[in-house]
């Protein structure tokens, strides 16, 4: 038997700001406020196929790029489309050294946690 990836925690100093545009951006919704965090995850809950996030309340300032990031792929629009939309739901763009040839854009959450918009469309 293996393990499967079922939660990601982001640590952030707003919660409620990155639950409202990451619910916005991935069509997922609140599950779970507790202490200051809160957990949100496709309408069908915690345990699907697709993991839940935990963003988890802390005072500490982001230093530098991130380590993993989240890669996403429109599902119902064309990549230019979907960073249209990206955008307008707060999301900057961000460089972090990319050529400017790359297939994906680079952008950041309003907390400047970097993230990638793939080009393929996935359903």
């Amino acid at each position: 038997m293996a393990c499967r990836i079922t939660e990601l925690v982001l640590d952030c100093r707003e919660p409620e700001r990155l639950a409202e545009f990451w619910c916005e951006v991935l069509g997922y919704v609140v599950l779970e406020r507790e202490d200051g965090d809160i957990e949100i995850g496709p309408p069908e809950g915690f345990g699907g196929l697709q993991p839940t996030l935990v963003l988890s309340r802390t005072d500490e300032p982001k230093n530098g790029k991130l380590r993993l990031h989240f890669d996403v792929n429109g599902t119902d629009r064309d990549q230019a489309a979907e960073l249209e939309r990206l955008l307008a739901a707060g999301a900057q763009v961000a460089d972090v050294g990319q050529s400017g040839q790359e297939s994906w854009h680079v952008l950041a959450d309003p907390e400047g946690n970097e993230f990638c918009l793939l080009r393929a469309r996935v359903s």
